[in-house]
């Protein structure tokens, strides 16, 4: 295993991690960021790329992966903080992770994207249009998540099959719905709004599906 670390942003650098390739990045790396830490890995014998960064970073740096159809290289993740796909996954944080990055396994994951091509590596949210509730339609496979009007949905990647799960979310003073898993959720609304990983999906849609991608991608934990 020849090991690579892509620093996403400025977290910090556990101790374990400074004798290993660096390669920095935006927080949210961009293509030619990704394209950088892909040529470095290009000769190496059984690569691994290591994460430093947040959801965001790690979710970026796996849809390019699969747009360029590099999901047999193995990724590991090093959080400073506790996120979201941490805790999916059950990884730990700064030099804790960063130990587990470098001695652990790698294993098979489904991995979950949008059609728009996106990875989701720790939720995505869906709201209505400038903050309003959220008027339409869901199912996780065949099960209706909702019909009608709701504050929100979320939806998570989980580490085994089937996949994902996703569930009502409520105002802060309720509590939110159970999760409903599946390999698929799909989402009609005359107008909703997507975040996905803390990041913005932009314009509002009018169709929404994440689901398992065919293939899945090498984690290391």
């Amino acid at each position: 295993m020849t090991p690579f670390v892509l620093q996403c942003g400025n977290p910090l650098l556990p101790i374990t991690l400074t004798d290993v390739p660096l390669r920095n990045a935006d927080a949210v790396p961009t293509d030619d960021d990704c394209s950088a830490i892909f040529s470095d890995i290009e000769s190496a014998p059984e690569p691994r790329i290591i994460v430093l960064g947040d959801d965001a970073s790690l979710a970026a740096l796996l849809t390019r992966l699969m747009r360029t159809e590099r999901l047999h290289v193995e990724v590991a993740f090093v959080p400073e903080n506790a996120t979201d796909a941490a805790h999916i996954y059950k990884l730990g944080t700064g030099s804790r992770a960063a130990k587990v990055a470098l001695t652990g396994t790698a294993s098979s994951t489904p991995l979950i994207r949008d059609d728009a091509g996106k990875a989701v590596v720790g939720r995505a949210l869906l709201g209505g249009a400038d903050g309003t509730d959220l008027e339409g339609e869901a199912y996780v496979d065949d099960t209706r998540l909702f019909s009608g009007v709701v504050p929100g949905v979320e939806v998570a990647p989980t580490a085994d099959m089937p996949g994902l799960r996703a569930r009502v979310v409520g105002r802060r003073r309720f509590l939110p719905r159970r999760w409903v898993s599946g390999r698929a959720m799909q989402l009609g609304s005359p107008a909703a709004e997507l975040t996905r990983d803390g990041i913005a999906g932009g314009k509002a849609v009018k169709r929404s599906t994440f689901y398992r991608h065919h293939q899945e991608w090498l984690l290391v934990r």
